[in-house]
């Protein structure tokens, strides 16, 4: 439970947090205040638009719509990444929701999600009061995509809003789980679509591990030279092309014709025989090498019995293809 944060701190710790703000209008003094409070807030709610496109997007959450007057959040996460502030106050965002839920975000109570809300708009109780609200631009299909630089601004103000309530030593939000979606809090509502909000918390968690100003790159994509394990997907993939993990001629289960399953050995056939393969060749270097050392110990001095090891080792893996078996994960 704490008092909202000031317009103008509130811009601060978003900056601080790296996202790019966009203050629209009067955003600071535009409110619902004039119908109720707002305050004591306990968390932060994300929603998505159904809309596309962000100007639209944007005035619509500042002015509302007939019969329901704006602002519909406090800020607009765009597409790129961009926030937009529309309003400060109460804001037309979270409606009604379940007393349970608000129960166990205060209390920062449960598990991986709160309790499935059975109350909603028409019977819950009053969320305007006591949540920031944030629109994230989205179709909320469940198809329009969520670009990295949208999702890494909705986890950047999330933890922009944490720390500063820490700073102001308030008891709200010193962890992620005062951030849900608006399905968590409204048994009327699917929103956000697209990505899971125990997730969200956990990236909102990690990024509070790091200073303010942590930049971890590419935010939730892999870089180009990560070295990501093969998926079964992957690998079946892999098997439809020409060659690859094909079975020498002589295997009794091969056939020549490519549409026969048996044109590619298993995943499993593949990897055994590789692997064994290396036995054998780790077996050979450790025989030859006790060999070699024994008969270099005959020759008597004059030798270097450590030269002559490693020249025929080296010689003999030379010749042996490196075999690198990555890790296998169920996609």
């Amino acid at each position: 439970m704490a008092t909202p944060l000031s317009a103008a701190v509130l811009v601060a710790a978003l900056r601080a947090e790296g996202v790019t703000v966009v203050e629209v209008g009067n955003w600071r003094t535009h409110n619902r205040n004039s119908k109720g409070a707002w305050g004591p807030v306990h968390g932060s709610i994300v929603h998505h638009t159904v809309t596309e496109g962000t100007a639209s997007t944007v005035a619509t959450c500042r002015d509302g719509y007939a019969g329901l007057p704006g602002p519909l959040c406090h800020g607009v996460i765009a597409k790129n990444g961009a926030v937009h502030l529309v309003g400060y106050g109460r804001a037309n965002h979270a409606g009604g929701g379940d007393p349970r839920v608000l129960e166990q975000v205060i209390d920062e109570s449960y598990g991986t999600r709160p309790s499935v809300p059975t109350k909603g708009n028409s019977n819950g109780v009053d969320g305007n009061a006591r949540f920031y609200g944030w629109e994230c631009e989205n179709l909320g299909d469940g198809k329009d995509p969520w670009p990295a630089a949208q999702y890494d601004a909705i986890v950047r103000v999330q933890a922009a809003l944490i720390r500063a309530h820490r700073a102001k030593g308030d008891d709200w939000g010193l962890e992620a789980k005062s951030v849900i979606g608006h399905l968590e809090w409204s048994a009327d509502k699917i929103d956000p679509r697209g990505f899971g909000m125990p997730a969200l918390r956990a990236d909102v968690a990690e990024r509070l591990a790091h200073p303010a100003s942590w930049n971890p790159g590419s935010a939730n994509t892999p870089s180009e030279e990560d070295d990501m394990p093969l998926t079964v997907a992957d690998l079946k993939l892999l098997a439809t092309k020409d060659g690859v993990f094909r079975a020498p001629t002589d295997a009794a289960d091969y056939s020549p014709d490519p549409a026969d399953a048996r044109h590619y050995w298993s995943l499993g056939t593949h990897v055994a025989t590789q692997t064994e393969g290396i036995r054998a060749v780790r077996r050979e270097v450790a025989a030859n090498t006790a060999a070699i050392t024994a008969l270099a110990g005959l020759v008597g001095t004059g030798v270097d019995t450590a030269a002559v090891v490693a020249a025929v080792q080296a010689a003999i893996t030379d010749a042996v293809i490196d075999v690198n078996i990555n890790t296998i994960s169920e996609a």
